[in-house]
């Protein structure tokens, strides 16, 4: 059974914050107010359609009593009856608690693993493929850093993606991404295994969720270099910011050295409200270990293998043999299973 009094509390709120709107308040109160407003429609969207459907069924048996209306009754009863299950379900997955964070901008960090050349240039192939997916989906895509190898690979990449919904999308991304193809130096024809590492970090609010002293920190500036003569300024407006307590490096070696330190601040604060997360989740291990969006960045979470146009996630067990499609930035697929995968073992553990 749905929780009525909860129910009848949402839309209440939802009222609430309504009026709150018409009314007229100081443009922070509103913008306060629509952030709520806006999370909470869906879930008033979801209750309206499951009570229709409730109502409907009660109204169509009241008419079973009428004989010339009883044949229309109880197509209307049958119809509806198939109609509620998917709508209870859908609503109780509006009603799951929400990460705080989901909303959020994503910070997304990718590194190669082993694997040496390949490894990098599969780096670089997961940046485009990242690129790409945020492109289709209208999603502001920023590179924060990106420091080349000789052979066009990546030794490391930080990008900022903005866009409805982009942490909530991106956070089941994080782990361990494999590859099994020939590289472009293999002249015998071998299938080499490398793999890159993948971080998806909630971006921080500057002042809110994270306070960095500036005691905490040292700032550096250095002059900016790059692989082949790319990325290379003239001045010294690259910035590493150490955050001493943590040991925690970060770098940004854009033109303007105020945007760099900016930048760099940005991912230091992502990384470190990651880690503040991640040690309020320790307590939740238990939990944690049957949803795929944990985050364990050293886990082997997926396989794109290039001879036979597969991709697995190991996770869900989910291949898909549209492995061009896939490199082309088409994740819908791949993350709405994981998605509900996530929504159904979270509903488990309500039960």
């Amino acid at each position: 059974m749905l929780p009525e009094d909860r129910l009848a509390q949402i839309v209440q709120r939802f009222e609430f914050l309504e009026a709150q709107l018409n009314a007229g308040a100081s443009p922070e109160k509103i913008a306060v107010i629509s952030r709520e407003y806006a999370e909470l429609k869906p879930v008033v969207e979801q209750i309206a359609q499951w009570r229709a459907a409730r109502d409907g069924i009660e109204d169509a048996q009241a008419m079973l009593v009428d004989p010339e209306m009883r044949g229309l009754a109880e197509e209307e009863t049958a119809r509806l009856r198939a109609q509620l299950p998917a709508l209870e379900q859908a609503l109780r997955v509006a009603l799951l608690p929400r990460d705080a964070a989901d909303a959020r901008p994503a910070i997304i960090e990718i590194r190669p693993g082993t694997g040496g050349d390949e490894a990098a240039l599969f780096a670089a192939d997961l940046l485009t493929m990242y690129r790409r997916h945020a492109e289709q989906q209208g999603w502001n895509f920023q590179l924060l850093e990106l420091a080349e190898t000789e052979l066009g690979g990546v030794k490391e990449a930080v990008a900022r993606i903005e866009g409805e919904g982009v942490f909530a999308r991106l956070k089941y991304e994080s782990g361990v991404h494999r590859v099994q193809r020939v590289p472009t130096t293999e002249s015998g024809g071998r299938i080499h295994t490398s793999a890159a590492t993948v971080a998806v970090l909630p971006e921080a609010a500057e002042d809110v969720d994270i306070d960095i002293p500036a005691g905490d920190i040292r700032i550096d500036t250095m002059r900016a270099s790059g692989a082949g003569g790319q990325h290379v300024n003239t001045t010294d407006s690259a910035v590493r910011i150490t955050h001493l307590p943590t040991g925690i490096v970060v770098t940004s070696s854009e033109k303007s050295q105020h945007q760099n330190r900016a930048n760099a601040m940005a991912v230091l604060r992502a990384r470190l409200y990651d880690m503040q997360r991640s040690q309020a989740d320790a307590a939740r291990a238990a939990d944690r270990k049957s949803q795929v969006g944990g985050g364990d960045r050293s886990e082997r979470i997926r396989t794109y293998n290039f001879p036979q146009g597969r991709m697995t996630d190991h996770r869900i067990n989910l291949t898909l043999y549209a492995l061009d499609r896939v490199m082309a930035g088409d994740l819908t697929e791949i993350i709405d299973a994981l998605t509900a995968h996530d929504q159904a073992a979270r509903l488990a553990a309500q039960e």
